[in-house]
């Protein structure tokens, strides 16, 4: 396999995960009650534990074994984010908190031009802008924003989430020596964590019903399981700021997904957020789609 074609492979791969975070809203609705610290740790206890087994089923255990400043960077970087996203939804109004924390795709490809070997171009930022706009009119409904006072917190811990995603992301890029494979401990020390934070933060509420413990498993088997590990191969190998302007294709799939299933309706902002995301992902994705054939 050429470079050429293994940069490609591994952004196709790394494109899986936003297909899978786009469930996270569907599965989420279906989880229940289940308060989100004792959810977090459920998925990723589940999807560590999965990945561990995958591992020593194929003798390969030992790349688990890592400095501990790799330990360091996943766990902070996968724990971080969500810590500080259920801080902000808490603590802000959500509407404006999710529009903070969806900053991220756009922060990826900016902070990708400090990376080695790449340069920020202007369809990337055109095509990242037009992401971010069709993210806003799904999420606002095209009704604006509140930013309402009293909410610093919130708003604080929005854009802590969204620094925190965005640098794991293109950090992970530096840390190319790193096999996917660790970040099954990543996943197992996010559970840890998480479940530490439930004890002490919420009121225990287990899923009621099984069709709730089956999204509980959904969620653990792919978007907070699968996707983070194909999401890893992506940042590391392939196009990262392809990757980061198609990330804003997770929230209208996730709508798309929802509204398909009941729990919403097809509005115009929908529509133009349709239009505006998947103009600005073929945009900022035009030298990977319409490179000449050689």
């Amino acid at each position: 396999m050429t470079a050429e074609a293994a940069h490609m492979r591994a952004t196709i791969i790394g494109l899986s995960a936003v297909l899978m975070w786009a469930t996270l809203g569907l599965f989420g609705a279906g989880s229940g009650s289940v308060p989100p610290f004792l959810l977090n740790a459920l998925c990723f206890g589940l999807s560590g534990c999965l990945a561990i087994i995958w591992l020593a089923i194929r003798g390969k255990l030992s790349l688990m074994k890592q400095p501990l400043r790799v330990w360091a960077f996943g766990t902070i970087g996968l724990f971080g984010f969500h810590f500080f996203y259920f801080t902000a939804i808490r603590n802000a109004p959500p509407v404006d908190a999710n529009l903070i924390n969806y900053t991220w795709p756009l922060l990826i490809v900016v902070f990708s031009a400090l990376l080695p070997g790449e340069s920020l171009r202007l369809h990337h930022v055109i095509g990242t802008l037009l992401g971010l706009f069709g993210a806003a009119l799904l999420i606002t409904g095209g009704d604006g924003l509140s930013f309402s006072g009293g909410s610093a917190l919130g708003y604080g811990a929005a854009v802590a989430s969204c620094l925190f995603w965005s640098t794991y992301s293109v950090l992970s890029r530096r840390l190319g020596k790193v096999p996917t494979e660790a970040v099954a401990g990543f996943c197992l020390m996010t559970a840890l964590l998480s479940a530490l934070c439930h004890v002490f933060l919420e009121e225990t509420v287990w899923p009621a019903r099984a069709t709730e413990w089956m999204s509980v498993a959904a969620l653990g088997l792919f978007p907070v399981g699968l996707a983070f590990f194909t999401w890893d191969i992506g940042v590391k190998r392939g196009d990262i700021q392809v990757l980061g302007a198609a990330a804003y294709s997770a929230p209208l799939l996730s709508t798309l997904l929802l509204i398909a299933f009941g729990f919403g309706s097809f509005t115009l902002s929908v529509s133009l957020a349709c239009i505006a995301i998947t103009v600005g992902a073929l945009i900022a994705a035009k030298d990977m789609i319409f490179r000449p054939a050689s």
